[in-house]
């Protein structure tokens, strides 16, 4: 159906390398599940299922060394950050107070006791670029109304390779593991 021009896998990313998320996450999970369970939120949490070739083609416009791109589906943005360290053999560093979190979809979490990192989302993008085209990248993602919330999260180490840690708001530092059980809310 077509070929390859620029290659993006977890096995070209490098240490150093930024990690941006498109925009804020947990939306389409929590949105989904409070329409299956009936529950009611303070504000409104809509889903962010939308297609995402015109921020990946902005990316791609503003960025020579795209390394890997990757949806923050089922098992959210823990899953797929786990899936491209343990792949790729090397150490991913989050920082917590980076990662956008809409206050809504951060209070429906607290209050069911789930971590927004887990939480499925269909409209969101993780891109590793090269860290000295991580602003270019952030500002093309920004450019376009489905990136206008994206922020750079984290970077790629040698440090603790196969694992996904994050250093907490409050100074800290904690293992991101994969998720494990029942994905919630199962979507498909």
């Amino acid at each position: 159906v077509g070929t390859v021009q620029r290659p993006v896998a977890p096995r070209l990313i490098k240490p150093g390398d930024a990690i941006i998320v498109s925009g804020t996450i947990g939306d389409h999970g929590i949105a989904i599940m409070s329409v299956r369970e009936g529950l009611e939120f303070e504000g409104e949490i809509r889903s962010d299922s939308a297609p995402l070739w015109g921020p990946v083609e902005r990316l791609f416009d503003a960025c020579e060394h795209l390394h890997c791109l990757r949806d923050p589906t089922r098992g959210g943005v823990s899953s797929a950050l786990n899936e491209i360290a343990a792949s790729a053999k090397l150490g991913i560093v989050l920082q917590e107070d980076s990662i956008p979190v809409k206050d809504e979809v951060h209070g429906a979490c607290e209050l069911l006791g789930l971590d927004p990192l887990y939480v499925a989302n269909e409209g969101k993008l993780l891109a590793f670029v090269a860290a000295e085209e991580a602003e270019a990248a952030l500002g093309a993602l920004r450019s376009h109304p489905l990136g206008k919330d994206a922020a750079i999260i984290g970077r790629v180490t040698e440090d603790n390779p196969g694992l996904v840690t994050m250093q907490t708001a409050i100074g800290g530092q904690r293992i991101v593991e994969m998720m494990s059980g029942e994905q919630l809310p199962r979507i498909c």
